[in-house]
């Protein structure tokens, strides 16, 4: 039988998976798909989709399992910060006792957007079924008037 074998074992007894290189570097380049899963590590941004509706935008975040109280908005400068926090009793060490596996993640949840040509007295915010509605309405810019400028 002529070339390799997928998997066979060398003097030393160890099997040879001549795949391995290519999901070692497929791993480096992409990443695991399933990592931060099985971690315990807590996600930074939750899923967003921004909308231009002409006079205004539409911000929809995907934040299932939150309260409306655990959800925080707040401008500093030109820049949104929508903040939601989770808890879990699988943080206090005491009540830890009985969990045979915590996948749900908790802990601080961030994103920050540029308000700059916002209407920030017009912003609205709505929370339905896990998803956090924001109206952002543009600034109004008025038209650039011609002016005639004299010649000293």
């Amino acid at each position: 039988m002529f070339g390799l074998t997928p998997y066979r074992k060398n003097q030393n007894g160890v099997t040879y998976d001549p795949f391995r290189e290519m999901r070692d570097v497929e791993r480096r380049l992409f990443g695991d798909p399933f990592d931060g899963f099985f971690s315990g590590r807590e996600l930074a941004a939750f899923r967003t989709d921004v909308r231009d509706q002409g006079d205004k935008y539409l911000v929809e975040c995907d934040l299932p399992g939150f309260a409306k109280e655990d959800i925080h908005l707040d401008i500093e400068g030109d820049t949104l910060t929508i903040k939601a926090e989770r808890h879990s009793e699988y943080e206090d060490k005491e009540k830890q006792e009985g969990y045979l596996r915590c996948e749900r993640t908790f802990g601080e949840y961030s994103r920050s957007f540029d308000v700059s040509e916002i209407e920030r007295d017009g912003i609205k915010a709505k929370l339905d079924n896990g998803v956090l509605t924001l109206t952002l309405p543009k600034k109004q810019t008025k038209p650039v008037e011609k002016q005639s400028l004299p010649i000293e």
